[in-house]
């Protein structure tokens, strides 16, 4: 115990020291703010070891959760944004200056329930979640040279979603993601805070390649939003902007058999299609991650995790003169400005965590923080500095035959070990 609290340590202190950025994968969270996946790098297509990571990412995966299951959790992520505009952009009344981003840190809520029945006769997992989705905020407004920019968005989604059993060997799953996208920002002009609803859905597979090995993968589609009356310009009319969140891509596989069944390994890879998302595709490209995860469990109530991951920096290095079909006042110049108010630059992230069974009868506790290290980039006159901590929690509860009949008497049996 001892030498987990001191790892987990290790990695506060080593996030809190200057050098991480934020958890997002250009804005969106994925499965990086979840209770146990969080500590593991956001490595869960295969084998998560939380529910809310299931029913967000690989559907399928589902099927691995046995009687019911409920899982309440969060996270705090903070980062530190500055910018040095080093040329003045007087056609948006910018003149050069350099400030830290006053936007606050962000507590975002990740809940979700899997619950088993039966169809036709088929083993059936149903899902639903209130889910954390993207979130993006920087605020220079206490900067009189900054001519009142800022911008923010924040996007939240309930997922419905079920998996089924097809073969010993195969499941299959699917989810349907409803969602509200709140934008504000970011064009420096007379801009209002603007609210719109989408829809998004995922299919995934999972395949059991040997004991104790799993293959999984999934898709989920774009997840289209246009803000009316977002933006206007001088004295013009109000613009509506088009803001896609990318098609999403992922494949994961993942190994328990490692030290007699006590370490897993897990993998996964992510393609996020931003060149075909309208407006993201005007300030990036599509982008490629990588995530490595592993959990050990030290007895039959402790497990320890840490997790690595690397992206690929999706900044475009030459942008259009017009975002989700407005063309800002000032053209390319103001869209590299609009690009350093969503820089996503920063690469490498390390994370830790920690599990803990049966806190009380059948109730889990997950704990996880993380970081990602610093990143700095210019878009044409504007240089951005990036980084940021983050940690998250849950509190799981297991009913049913995941809790030997019922939800009161301990899980685990003294002679067994389980992955969850």
């Amino acid at each position: 115990m001892r030498a987990i609290i001191a790892f987990l340590l290790f990695v506060v202190l080593a996030i809190s020291g200057g050098d991480a950025y934020g958890q997002t994968f250009g804005v969106e969270l994925h499965n990086t703010l979840m209770p146990a996946s969080s500590g593991m790098g956001g490595a869960s297509f295969s084998q998560p070891q939380d529910v809310q990571s299931a029913i967000y990412g690989n559907p399928a995966t589902m099927t691995q959760f046995e009687g019911t299951q409920f899982s309440f959790g969060g996270g705090w992520a903070e980062a530190t944004i500055n910018v040095d505009q080093t040329k003045a952009l007087p056609l948006i009344g910018i003149t050069p200056f350099k400030a830290k981003s006053n936007a606050p840190g962000s507590a975002l809520g990740n809940i979700g329930i899997i619950h088993g029945t039966n169809l036709m006769g088929m083993p059936v997992k149903m899902g639903l979640g209130f889910m954390s989705n993207a979130g993006l905020g920087v605020d220079y407004r206490p900067n009189p040279e900054s001519n009142g920019t800022h911008a923010s968005l924040l996007a939240l989604d309930v997922v419905t979603s079920f998996g089924m059993q097809v073969s010993d060997r195969m499941s299959v799953g699917g989810a349907f993601h409803l969602g509200t996208g709140v934008m504000d920002g970011p064009f420096v002009a007379s801009s209002s805070s603007q609210t719109d609803y989408a829809g998004r859905g995922s299919l995934g597979l999972n395949f059991i390649l040997a004991p104790g090995i799993t293959l999984g993968g999934y898709y989920q589609s774009k997840k289209s939003h246009t803000f009316d009356d977002l933006v206007r310009f001088g004295a013009g009319p109000f613009q509506d902007m088009n803001l896609d969140l990318p098609s999403n891509i992922g494949f994961g596989i993942a190994n328990q058999n490692l030290m007699n069944g006590r370490l897993l390994l897990a993998t996964d890879l992510l393609f996020k299609s931003y060149s075909k998302a309208d407006g993201f595709d005007a300030i990036y490209d599509d982008q490629w991650v990588f995530m490595f995860g592993s959990q050990y469990i030290v007895n039959q109530r402790i497990r320890a995790r840490m997790g690595y991951a690397y992206n690929t920096n999706p900044m475009l290095d030459q942008v259009p003169n017009e975002i989700g079909g407005i063309i800002p006042v000032g053209g390319i110049p103001a869209v590299n400005f609009i690009q350093g108010q969503f820089a996503s630059i920063s690469q490498h992230r390390l994370t830790g965590g920690l599990g803990i069974r049966d806190i009380m009868p059948n109730v889990d506790l997950d704990l996880s923080v993380g970081g990602m290290f610093q990143g700095d980039q210019a878009f044409g006159s504007t240089l951005v500095d990036v980084k940021s901590y983050w940690f998250a929690f849950g509190l799981s509860w297991r009913c049913g035959p995941a809790a030997g009949g019922d939800c009161c008497t301990p899980a685990y049996n003294s002679n067994e070990v389980s992955m969850r």
